[in-house]
């Protein structure tokens, strides 16, 4: 055995799942060992379990393909042979608070795709360039857990990554208001063409939840700790969005309008975009990308087919940027939301989180 962490996938067979899955591949910190999912799936291979849904460009690692399926609500005999676990498990809110804590109850740590923590006071939801600070409040949280290892850690929402880490690092100028509007690829639904045909050709105006989180989610990342508990940033810009589903496979685009206090120059913003870094590149962490964010020039980009895997796709592309008639600014945004917006953030999160000591070998 590897001196690696040895990492347990909650929720394997799905499509967040096997991205980890897919990312984790030769990881040089960690390997995965265990696969948890439904019971359903509960004592096949992995490679029967997941059957034709593979939903993957590369294919499924040889290193998983005989590994036997583990029922998720066997909380014990699952965090047994693992060090942590990255948590993508498809359920109710209130199902997947319960699990998770459960399996930080037995030491374990998790790193947690999911949107049901974001608000809990002590866990930290991070995007490690921007607020790794927030790892402190997991001392607080063990408290609460009675636990001397095991904690709860999450990333944000796939939306607000084309945009939050460019007003980040624009802070200086104090953005004051923000308009976006979002277009967001099928796989955020988890789903492809394929099984989602009635999305080829068409847009649909509502995605149940991304608005309420692309308006609140970056004031939590802007936050502080205050006794114990991340507090929202109040004096951070407001933001109101629309979030539509567009038919494309992967990457979420932005349209986003500014105002700031301090109007800059054009010059200004594109130097603090381009040279914006954070712990992931003074850590040197393996899935960090080189340049966090890219300007583009041309007219004509970011576009998803040429920049959604910049970075190996845990970078943003941004281009586009113009003074407005009724804003200050505005420009378009890329990411690829499950790459940077998901797995591959979630993965970033625990290479910071090991690098700090939270996560260790058991």
């Amino acid at each position: 055995m590897s001196e690696k962490l040895r990492v347990g996938i909650l929720g394997g067979t799905g499509m967040v799942g096997q991205r980890f899955i897919a990312l984790l591949e030769n990881h040089p910190w960690f390997e995965v060992v265990t696969i948890a999912a439904s019971p359903r799936s509960a004592g096949k291979t992995y490679e029967e379990a997941v059957g034709d849904r593979w939903k993957m460009d590369t294919p499924m690692p040889e290193a998983v393909k005989k590994l036997i399926v583990h029922n998720v609500n066997e909380v014990e005999a699952v965090a047994s042979t693992v060090d942590f676990v990255f948590s993508a498990v498809d359920m109710s809110k209130d199902e997947i608070k319960a699990i998770e804590d459960a399996y930080a109850k037995t030491e374990t740590p998790v790193v947690s795709n999911n949107s049901a923590h974001r608000w809990t006071p002590d866990v930290p939801m991070m995007v490690p360039e921007i607020n790794p600070e927030h790892a402190e409040v997991i001392e607080y949280q063990k408290k609460r857990l009675g636990t001397t290892r095991g904690f709860v850690a999450v990333k944000p929402n796939c939306s607000i990554q084309s945009y939050a880490p460019v007003l980040t690092a624009w802070k200086e100028f104090e953005p004051q208001e923000v308009v976006v509007t979002t277009y967001q690829a099928i796989s955020g639904a988890g789903k492809n063409f394929k099984d989602w045909p009635e999305m080829v050709g068409n847009i649909i105006p509502f995605i149940g939840g991304e608005e309420e989180k692309s308006e609140q989610e970056p004031l939590r990342l802007w936050g502080e700790i205050v006794d114990g508990k991340i507090e929202k940033c109040t004096d951070g810009p407001k933001i109101t969005s629309q979030c539509i589903r567009v038919p494309v496979l992967n990457g979420h685009t932005a349209a986003v309008f500014v105002n700031f206090k301090k109007k800059p120059t054009k010059e200004e913003l594109i130097d603090r975009m381009v040279n914006f870094s954070g712990a992931p590149q003074e850590l040197g962490l393996p899935s960090a990308p080189k340049q966090f964010i890219q300007y583009l020039e041309e007219d004509n980009r970011p576009q998803v087919t040429m920049d959604v895997d910049y970075e190996n796709g845990m970078g943003v592309s941004i281009g586009r940027l113009r003074e407005d008639s009724l804003f200050d600014y505005k420009f378009v945004g890329l990411s690829h939301n499950t790459v940077r917006g998901a797995a591959g953030g979630a993965v970033l999160c625990a290479e910071l989180l090991k690098a700090k000591g939270y996560i260790t070998k058991k």
